[in-house]
């Protein structure tokens, strides 16, 4: 008999994938969609989803020719190169990923604050005591949640299930009729806002390099991953939508998830969603956290942060890991859930138009139909604009904030790469050539 081969196999590669988007996202910008689309929402997550499914064809095609743990940031240096504008996109993933725990952290401490009256103190007490003790947990013991993180997922997708079983069938179809939808071009866009609940499934390709049969396998997580979500969040906005008035989810827009479940689970079943959104959203802290504070030593290995991100304290990158947590506290506490969705959808929307663009370029190596990321980044860079749109109209005060990441994002970059001051300051800490 000959050795069986060790690494990951399609329902590992595809657990990595749905755990990588069902993870805070969905708890936490539930009410914010339907408070956009209205009756509409189901339509909304359609949409975002075709988007990412379309996404999803350039990333199995990349992950297959260019296996790394270093996923996106290898294939945006593979097709453009290690320039300023690549190093500006792979931070501005960076500071993404930092959005989206703030996201999560966000959800926790307002899902936790049903049980102190909506307390406004014990909401950011809560937001930062996860954020802490999670980093606290990932500096110490990290490994002991990584063991369970597939029980955790499971947890997770039995309760959404569970929610959408439950509340299926007293579903009021009326609620979603097309007169109840807002503006086409809101609906658009109120699916874009909430496009980070889609965030997580490009997490297979870190993985690529350790997939067992990867040009056969990878796709395929790929492509399944995201049809699944896509079908939970439909489902989960149909109940949500059906079963409870516009007005009340409006109002409970922070935890609209454990309010839409009070008309058929009763008050058990609001308290038993809202602590399955806290454990939920703790755990996508978890995951996120220690892929994040990794990313950066990614990053800072292709020289485009400073090298001081690649240090190991104690055999962890303990720098990255306290840069991201106080960036997180920062975020979390600072902005309110329409500013963070936005920074968050905006973000990887650019970002994922990139990688679709980096597939047309280099679709020769990785054998795809170039049209089909072409697509793709139309797609993207469409959602961008009709996002933008809508946050001029809702919240003008939001594009301010999305200026001010991505020009963050891009200063970074110029001035660790030409600044005379910065280069002399951080000389100590910069890889060798």
């Amino acid at each position: 008999m000959g050795s069986h081969k060790k690494g990951i196999g399609y329902i590992e590669a595809v657990s990595i994938g749905i755990g990588g988007m069902v993870g805070g996202g969905i708890f936490a910008v539930l009410g914010l969609a339907v408070t956009l689309a209205h009756g509409g929402t189901p339509v909304a997550f359609a949409v975002a989803g075709m988007v990412a499914l379309l996404t999803a064809y350039s990333y199995a095609k990349l992950s297959v020719a260019f296996p790394s743990k270093g996923g996106t940031v290898t294939f945006l240096n593979s097709a453009f190169g290690r320039g300023t504008l690549t190093g500006s996109l792979n931070v501005l993933l960076w500071l993404s990923y930092i959005v989206m725990l703030s996201l999560y952290a966000y959800a926790f401490g307002h899902f936790g604050a049903v049980f102190f009256h909506h307390s406004s103190v014990w909401t950011h007490v809560l937001i930062s005591a996860v954020i802490v003790g999670i980093a606290v947990l990932n500096t110490f013991s990290a490994h002991v949640v990584g063991e369970t993180e597939d029980w955790i997922v499971a947890i997770k997708i039995i309760i959404l299930l569970v929610f959408v079983i439950l509340g299926i069938s007293t579903v009021d179809p009326t609620r979603m009729a097309p007169r109840t939808w807002s503006h086409p071009l809101s609906l658009v866009a109120g699916g874009m806002i909430i496009f980070l609940a889609y965030e997580g499934f490009e997490l297979i390709a870190n993985a690529a390099q350790d997939v067992r049969h990867p040009r056969r396998d990878l796709p395929r997580a790929f492509y399944t991953a995201v049809a699944f979500v896509v079908f939970l969040y439909i489902t989960v906005a149909i109940v949500t939508v059906g079963n409870l008035p516009l007005k009340e989810i409006v109002a409970a827009q922070d935890y609209a998830l454990a309010e839409a479940a009070r008309p058929f689970m009763g008050y058990l079943g609001f308290k038993l969603v809202a602590v399955a959104a806290m454990f939920s959203t703790a755990s996508a802290i978890n995951a996120t956290l220690y892929g994040t504070e990794r990313f950066s030593f990614v990053i800072a290995q292709a020289g485009q942060l400073p090298a001081v991100l690649e240090s190991n304290v104690w055999g962890k990158p303990l720098i990255g890991l306290i840069v991201t947590t106080v960036i997180t506290l920062l975020v979390a506490n600072l902005f309110d859930l329409s500013s963070i969705s936005t920074m968050g959808s905006s973000g990887f929307l650019l970002i994922f138009a990139a990688v679709n663009g980096a597939n047309v370029k280099l679709a020769g190596k990785t054998h795809s139909r170039w049209w089909i990321s072409a697509l793709g980044m139309i797609a993207c860079l469409g959602a961008l604009i009709a996002l933008l749109w809508q946050t001029s109209i809702t919240w003008p005060g939001h594009i301010l904030i999305l200026v001010a990441v991505a020009g963050l994002a891009l200063c970074i970059e110029v001035l660790y790469r030409y600044s005379p001051v910065i280069i002399s300051f951080l000389a100590p800490f910069r890889r060798p050539e």
